[in-house]
């Protein structure tokens, strides 16, 4: 009867033996493209491997536990890595601090410029990161900027990408709507924040002029959009308003045969009484491709 006991309580906790992610866990760098990236994994190796890519400024703890812990429970393994000028990947001072003023102003004339690099660069440290962990293919899934860099990964390297999840992120159109004024008073204010404040909640303001000119950049990025042939889910919150939801339905509309979920009561975040369904959904989605 004791060993009965012993062997359920085994098998018990190996249920839950790797759904112990925690966001201070320790990283790995490995140089991917010349830039020191940091990664960091949770699930079985031999399970479906899920990549997410996180926005603008944040690295990968941004994510927090709820979700990664979730795609581990129902049988994935988590492959997260903070982007380059993020966490404790290489910080990019070196390459210079870009006017933001004079690219927008550039951006809108229709005058190209140079970015410190581009979306498809941070796109390559994702492929880089698969290929040194020896995966074929990956569910790809990315938020806010991370969502851009996914659908670049889906775009350019659809053989590595077994489905892609676009999480309240663009096309980049200049059609669709702008973000609120008070997002807008936000940005212009990320010289003032306290860095050590906002580095303990996983948020890297220093780098935003590099990745805001990235995204700049790459302008209006609906015929990449629209090439994205791999399975596809869009996420978007109908309170979103720094991308608000028309960039979701733009997204969903490019992308053939793609599925488009719009949740109630969620902005420009995952908040928690709406995060179990966005995992659900994702899951079911996961599940199927």
């Amino acid at each position: 009867m004791r060993k009965l006991l012993f062997i359920a309580l085994l098998w018990f906790g190996s249920l839950n033996i790797y759904s112990d992610y925690s966001i201070n866990q320790a990283t790995e760098s490995i140089n991917i493209n010349g830039v020191s990236i940091a990664y960091t994994t949770a699930g079985e190796e031999e399970n479906p491997s899920v990549l997410m890519i996180m926005g603008l400024m944040a690295s990968h703890k941004v994510w927090g536990e709820e979700i990664v812990n979730g795609l581990v429970d129902s049988g994935y393994r988590v492959i997260l890595f903070d982007n380059r000028d993020t966490g404790e990947s290489e910080n990019l001072d070196r390459l210079g601090k870009p006017n933001l003023y004079w690219k927008f102003a550039m951006s809108y004339l229709g005058v190209d410029f140079s970015s410190p690099y581009t979306l498809s660069d941070m796109a390559l440290d994702g492929i880089g990161l698969l290929d040194y962990l020896g995966v074929e293919r990956a569910h790809v899934v990315g938020a806010s900027m991370g969502g851009m860099i996914a659908q670049t990964i889906a775009s350019e390297f659809p053989e590595r990408t077994k489905s892609l999840v676009s999480i309240m992120s663009t096309t980049g159109a200049p059609h669709l709507s702008q973000m609120s004024e008070g997002n807008e008073q936000n940005f212009r204010n990320t010289g003032d924040w306290d860095k050590e404040a906002v580095h303990a909640y996983g948020f890297y303001p220093e780098a935003m002029p590099r990745q805001i000119t990235a995204i700049m950049k790459s302008g209006d990025r609906s015929e990449q959009v629209r090439s994205i042939k791999v399975s596809t889910l869009v996420q978007h919150g109908v309170d979103d308003t720094l991308l608000p939801l028309d960039h979701g339905e733009h997204t969903a509309e490019l992308i053939s045969n793609s599925k488009l979920k719009i949740y109630e009561n969620m902005g420009h975040n995952l908040p928690p009484e709406v995060l179990p369904l966005v995992i659900e959904d994702m899951v079911n989605f996961f599940n199927v491709n």
